[in-house]
């Protein structure tokens, strides 16, 4: 009996050290995984759209692209995406351009959702390499991108409409 309660007490002690060496390590290399600076060039990427459009970020130099994470299940991305297409109305044939990118879900709840609110801007589904060179976390989170290809500016949560027009306008070429 006492043997068993020994190693029981061991295993329990060991996942315990386990637990926070991992913890720790999370921790000290978390930084690392944020690839995204302000000033700094924004990380490449190639997604396709659910019109099945290839979109190369790099392709967009000379044009400033508003660059969205999202998802559906996300109120707040949900309450900012009228005023995303809005903008994107006014601005599309001035030199910026709109890119969303859904965090992961699949191509019918998207599709849904696009046709729900008749969105026109291009939506993009990563599993998950854009999520990781950008450190996305929490959503929603934007990123804006001048026409040299430099991040301006990241915003992390709900966008109102006036924002989303002065963003437009500060990345506007």
């Amino acid at each position: 009996m006492k043997k068993q309660r020994l190693v029981l007490r061991t295993a329990i002690l060991l996942v315990l050290i386990a637990a926070v060496g991992y913890t720790l390590y999370a921790n000290f290399t978390k930084d690392d995984i944020q690839k995204v600076e302000v000033g700094k060039t924004a990380p490449d990427f190639v997604l396709v759209d659910m019109e099945g459009e290839k979109h190369r970020l790099s392709d967009y130099r000379g044009e400033g692209v508003f660059l969205n994470f999202w998802a559906t299940w996300c109120k707040p991305c949900e309450r900012e995406m009228p005023y995303i297409d809005n903008q994107y109305q006014h601005f599309k044939d001035k030199g910026v351009k709109v890119l969303t990118i859904d965090v992961g879900e699949s191509e019918l709840v998207v599709n849904n959702f696009i046709e729900r609110h008749n969105l026109s801007f291009p939506v993009m589904i990563d599993k998950g390499e854009v999520q990781t060179a950008y450190g996305i976390n929490p959503l929603p989170i934007t990123f804006l991108i001048d026409k040299d290809g430099k991040v301006v500016r990241s915003h992390t949560g709900e966008l109102n409409e006036s924002t989303v027009r002065q963003f437009m306008e500060e990345i506007q070429p």
